[in-house]
C-alpha cells in the first residue's frame, strides 16, 4: 500500500536529521545513516529505521512469548517474579535513560534492548545450557541465545546496527555502536539486581546474606544500586568517550555477579530446577529429532517455547 503524502510525512525525515545533528553527540549513530537491512524495502515516512525496528519487535511473536519465559525459576507460583519480558523492559528502560543522558540514539538503544533476548529458550540459562548440550551431542554445533536472537532479527529484516547490538550483548566481542554497548552493560545491571529480589522472594537468599563490601559501594536496595550504577556509567562514559564503568563501581558489580552465580544461578538450591529443565529440554529435543525435523527447525521450535508450553509438551510425549 503506497504511503500517503502529507505535511508531516513530507517534512519528517528532514526534521529528524536536523534535530539529531543539533542535539545528539558526535558519537551517536544517526537514524538515517544506518548500514542498512539484509533485504531492501521502502522506508516508512513517519518513523525512522530504528523506530521501525522497535515496532517490529514489539509486534512480533518472539517478543510476546517472553512473558512466558522465566529468568531463574521454572514456572514459579506467584505473580511478582520476573519473566524474560519484564527483564527486557527493565533493561530497555534503563538503557534508554543512559542513552538520553549521553545524547546517544535512544531509538537504536531501545530496539537493541527489546530484541536482545528474543532468542532465549525456556527455563532461563538452564534451558540454554541444556539445548546447547543436546546440539553438541547430536549435531556437533552450539546454541547461544544471542545468535538465536539474531536469527529472529534477520527474519524481521532489522537494521545492521540493531542486529550487531543484539548479537554482541553477550560474549567476547563488543558492539560496534555505543548504543549497543549501553545495552550490554545495562543487561547485567538489570538482571543482577532483579534476580537478587526474586531470590529473596523465593527464599534462597536473605537480605543479610548479600556481601557487605559490595553493598557499601552500590547501595542497600535494588533501586539504590541501579541508581548508583547508572550514574557511574553515565559519568564514566562521558569522560572516556566510550561506554565504561568506573573501577570501584564496576568491580563491585562484577563481584556481586560472582556472588549470584555461586549462591543462586549455580547454587545448590537451584540444582533441582536445572535438572528439571535439562530433562524437559532433552525429552522435547529427542522427540523432534526422532520425527525427522531438521536441526534449525528443532532449534527454532524449542527455543521459541514458553516454560508452560514446554512443560505441557514434554508431558504429552
Amino acid at each position: 500500500m503506497p504511503e500517503l503524502a502529507g505535511l508531516v510525512a513530507d517534512a519528517f525525515e528532514q526534521r529528524i536529521r536536523e534535530r539529531e545533528e543539533r542535539e545528539l553527540s558526535s558519537l551517536a549513530v544517526r537514524s538515517y545513516k544506518s548500514r542498512g537491512r539484509l533485504r531492501e524495502e521502502e522506508r516508512c515516512r513517519v518513523r525512522t529505521p530504528f523506530q521501525r525496528d522497535r515496532d517490529r519487535l514489539l509486534h512480533s511473536k518472539p517478543f510476546r512469548r517472553l512473558k512466558g519465559k522465566t529468568q531463574v525459576f521454572i514456572d514459579p507460583a506467584g505473580d511478582h517474579y520476573r519473566t524474560r519480558m519484564t527483564h527486557t523492559l527493565e533493561t530497555t528502560a534503563i538503557a534508554r535513560g543512559v542513552a538520553r543522558a549521553l545524547r546517544l540514539n535512544e531509538d537504536l538503544t531501545e530496539a537493541i534492548g527489546l530484541g536482545h533476548d528474543t532468542g532465549h529458550p525456556p527455563f532461563g540459562h538452564a534451558g540454554e545450557n541444556a539445548l546447547d548440550e543436546c546440539l553438541r551431542e547430536r549435531f556437533g554445533r552450539r546454541f547461544r541465545h544471542n545468535e538465536q536472537s539474531v536469527r529472529i532479527a534477520e527474519a524481521l529484516n532489522l537494521t545492521w546496527e540493531v542486529r550487531d547490538g543484539i548479537l554482541k550483548h553477550t560474549g567476547d566481542d563488543e558492539p560496534e555502536t555505543l548504543e549497543g554497548r549501553i545495552v550490554r552493560i545495562v543487561d547485567r545491571v538489570a538482571y543482577i539486581n532483579h534476580d537478587i529480589d526474586d531470590a529473596i522472594r523465593f527464599g534462597i537468599l536473605k537480605a543479610e546474606d548479600l556481601p557487605r563490601e559490595e553493598l557499601a559501594v552500590l547501595g542497600p536496595s535494588g533501586s539504590k544500586r541501579i541508581d548508583r550504577l547508572v550514574h557511574d556509567l553515565v559519568e564514566s562514559s562521558e569522560r572516556s568517550g566510550d561506554i565504561v564503568q568506573g573501577d570501584e563501581v564496576g568491580g563491585a558489580m562484577l563481584s556481586l555477579r560472582t556472588f549470584m552465580f555461586e549462591r543462586v544461578y549455580l547454587g545448590p538450591h537451584t540444582s533441582a530446577e536445572h535438572e528439571r529443565a535439562r530433562r524437559v529440554v532433552r525429552r522435547i529435543f529427542e522427540h523432534l529429532v526422532a520425527r525427522g525435523d531438521e536441526p534449525d527447525a528443532v532449534v527454532d521450535y524449542l527455543a521459541g517455547m514458553t516454560d508452560r508450553f514446554a512443560l505441557e509438551f514434554a508431558e504429552k510425549i
